[in-house]
């Protein structure tokens, strides 16, 4: 069970630190109705990342491997080889996106409604950012993949689905329950974190993705 959780720490960590969906959310606590918004984008945020990492979970779990192979996982290996190649493409594609210097980076055009946004579409958004964003959906699945092949009762299987999704939705959680329970001192903290983000979004994720995607590969490969 340790094992699973330590192994599955650094997919959950990847997709905590997702720059996009923490600005989306400092935006919303920032707005008329910082409550409401905050706590709906949180609430889907945690359902995407549950969501995905359940059903690879399921899938990986009944995924047959050939007899004979002496504890080797050529299926599973295959699929986490492909997970960390796509990663670090990811993870290029990523660095090659950043701006140029001096000029301020692009943020997509939806966060420009956010002040307008109703708390079942800011959960929506979430939902949709969690579970379809290309990275988030790699990282959970590699997870998954984990979980399923771990040979766990279903108590385990729940707690480390858990652990997991609890980990990947902290840095959403963090400034919504600041702002709940300290708007003032909230305020400029959230903006300053928020400007920092948007600057070195592509950066960020570019480390991310690359050493997730090594990591998964390491797996991919000792699972021959």
């Amino acid at each position: 069970m340790n094992e699973v959780l330590g192994s599955i720490l650094p997919n959950a960590v990847a997709i905590a630190i997702s720059p996009i969906p923490i600005i989306a959310v400092i935006l919303m606590l920032m707005s008329p109705q910082p409550r409401p918004l905050g706590l709906s984008f949180l609430a889907g945020w945690f359902l995407g990342v549950a969501l995905v990492t359940t059903a690879v979970t399921l899938l990986a779990g009944v995924i047959p491997e050939p007899d004979g192979t002496s504890g080797s996982q050529p299926v599973i290996g295959v699929i986490q080889l492909v997970l960390g190649v796509l990663l670090i493409l990811l993870g290029v594609r990523q660095w090659r996106s950043r701006p140029a210097p001096g000029t301020d980076p692009e943020l997509p055009a939806w966060m420009s409604k956010i002040d307008t946004m109703k708390p079942l579409a800011a959960l929506l958004l979430a939902l949709t950012l969690a579970a379809l964003n290309p990275k988030n959906l790699l990282a959970a699945s590699a997870a998954g993949t984990v979980i399923g092949r771990a040979s766990l009762d279903v108590g385990a299987m729940i707690v480390a689905l858990a652990g997991f999704t609890v980990v990947a939705a902290l840095t959403v959680a963090v400034p919504v329950l600041f702002a709940v329970f300290a708007p003032t001192q909230a305020a400029p903290v959230l903006a300053g974190i928020r400007t920092w983000l948007a600057a070195n979004n592509a950066t960020i994720m570019t480390v991310v993705l690359v050493v997730l995607g090594a990591q998964v590969l390491g797996k991919g490969i000792g699972a021959f």
